[in-house]
């Protein structure tokens, strides 16, 4: 629920700003509510099938491509405002998905039978539900901070490649990808569609690879930070001294940069939901930490880095 009103709050906040201050704030609801639905989601999936971790990141990965689409392609007919009242649809359709279309496990605790749904709707997910399984006992417990830390040490191996990962393609996003322009093509891609275009095709990489683990496993996921900072080390070369000769070669690469974060984030939770231990609900939550971290680190470094890059480069729109 929180989650929810978060979300429709930086759509009508930042819809009616009349100031950077407010705006920013309509900033902020939107990735409170991104970052407790992420957390609160992979934990609550620990309920359910594993294969609900492959769904739900291509879900998410899906929505990426849905979201950068739908901007570009509205605000080409509406000015901005409009096209953040139009995006209000997102929540509700969110509140409309839990509540009524999740079959949700019965025998979690009688606290949240608020937010369950009736055992005759049939699941959207393939197959039924064992509500009676062990696998769906309630795993509320307290936890001493002595107990996280030491379920937190063996899931720095997942945490840390991932949190790399993010911190390199966020980098990229918010430093490098706005300064990623080609003159050559703004008869047809001006310099601001240019950027939309860039977070479609980056959405799309990130869809396609997050769904694809029921078909590709990657399991040394330390490879990935490696290939995702040689595309950082590739892009920032560029912006400081211009020698790619192709938007099309730059579209490339930002694809790939959307598979190697899509590829991470699945890979490392679905690894997680494989292990059979009790405590794998706080694991999934505490893991999305991951990426947080990385994209929290990336737009701190980000910021005084694209100001420093700006300097150096003149640009027409």
């Amino acid at each position: 629920m929180i989650a929810i009103v978060l979300c429709a709050a930086s759509f009508i906040i930042t819809s009616f700003s009349t100031s950077h201050w407010v705006t920013f704030l309509g900033v902020i609801c939107a990735a409170l509510s991104s970052g407790l639905g992420e957390v609160t989601y992979l934990s609550y999936s620990s309920f359910f099938d594993k294969d609900v971790v492959s769904t739900w990141s291509s879900g998410t990965g899906g929505a990426g491509v849905i979201g950068a689409l739908s901007y570009a392609s509205l605000k080409e007919f509406f000015d901005l405002r409009t096209t953040l009242r139009i995006m209000l649809i997102t929540p509700v359709l969110t509140a409309v998905t839990f509540w009524i279309l999740i079959v949700h496990p019965t025998s979690l605790k009688d606290g949240c039978q608020s937010c369950l749904c009736s055992s005759e709707r049939k699941p959207i997910l393939a197959g039924e539900i064992d509500l009676s399984s062990k696998d769906y006992v309630s795993r509320n417990k307290s936890y001493t901070f002595a107990k996280k830390l030491s379920l937190v040490k063996p899931l720095l191996k997942y945490m840390i490649p991932l949190g790399l990962v993010y911190f390199a393609e966020y980098f990229i996003n918010q430093g490098l990808m706005e300064l990623l322009y080609f003159p050559n093509v703004r008869d047809w891609l001006p310099h601001e569609k240019q950027y939309r275009w860039y977070q479609v095709d980056y959405q799309v990489g990130v869809m396609i690879s997050r769904s694809s683990v029921n078909i590709f496993r990657c399991y040394k996921l330390w490879i990935l930070p490696i290939l995702q900072m040689m595309n950082l080390i590739v892009l920032l070369v560029n912006v400081c001294f211009p020698y790619i000769p192709s938007i099309w070669i730059v579209l490339a690469i930002i694809l790939v940069e959307g598979l190697l974060g899509g590829c991470a984030y699945v890979n490392t939770f679905y690894r997680i939901s494989l292990e059979d231990h009790e405590d794998k609900e706080f694991a999934m939550g505490v893991a999305s930490l991951g990426d947080s971290i990385g994209i929290a680190l990336a737009g701190i470094v980000a910021l005084p880095v694209h100001d420093a890059l700006c300097q150096m480069q003149s640009f027409t729109s």
